[in-house]
């Protein structure tokens, strides 16, 4: 653990029982997934007034009307994304910055796009100030990605979207892996994982139904579609 992150011990045993108990509980086998989750400080990315429920398994509200996602998702994403020691990761919807900080801990680096200024600039002074220096944040439309940083070996998307966008696709890496939640803008959606073959052709499975807030942007929602 980076020194940065030490004054956090006093919630580790949370951790472990958040990691023990709601995600190898629920079926998370990747190890260094857990490993990372017992280690990042998820009551250090939302409100002092919420910290006691930091290490619950839902949603927990953050600024600018978002949420940081249940940390049983974060989990499952990461775990099916495959990350590797290696590899450059694309994250669409940093919110809070949470899952950019778990991801940086499994891979080399990670650019991270918020389409919320605000919320863009705390993430990136919170992660800069606990030490995860692997990880840039972006302010931008996420649903077209971050071509300065592509190709990537994996793509995150913390949205839900009508479909995967082309210019998400077109950022993946042969052998890359994407993962991302489809459906409707107000309804349960499927999670999606997208591999893109050595061919070049993408093959998809599905890993279940989840529920997000839409992927607004250019390639996603529109924004007065959901008054956002």
């Amino acid at each position: 653990m980076d020194a940065a992150l030490g004054g956090d011990d006093d919630r580790a045993d949370d951790r472990r029982a958040m990691v023990d108990e709601q995600i190898a509980g629920r079926g998370i086998r990747d190890r260094a997934v857990l490993a990372a989750m017992r280690e990042v400080p998820r009551h250090a990315f939302v409100a002092a007034s919420l910290q006691r429920e930091a290490y619950d398994d839902t949603p927990l509200p953050i600024e600018d009307g978002q949420t940081i996602s249940q940390p049983y998702i974060v989990a499952l994403m990461l775990e099916a994304a495959r990350l590797g020691r290696a590899d450059r990761v694309l994250e669409v919807g940093a919110g809070s910055g949470y899952a950019s900080a778990i991801a940086s801990r499994l891979a080399a680096h990670v650019d991270a796009i918020e389409r919320h200024p605000r919320l863009a600039e705390i993430a990136r002074e919170r992660l800069a100030r606990l030490g995860f220096a692997n990880v840039d944040i972006h302010c931008g439309d996420g649903s077209v990605g971050w071509r300065a940083g592509a190709p990537y070996d994996a793509i995150l998307v913390a949205a839900g979207g009508p479909r995967i966008p082309a210019a998400l696709r077109d950022q993946l890496a042969v052998g890359g892996r994407l993962v991302m939640p489809v459906g409707g803008e107000h309804v349960a959606q499927r999670l999606v994982r997208l591999e893109r073959d050595g061919d070049g052709a993408f093959r998809e499975s599905d890993l279940g139904g989840v529920m997000f807030v839409p992927l607004v942007g250019a390639q996603g929602w529109r924004a007065d579609s959901n008054g956002a």
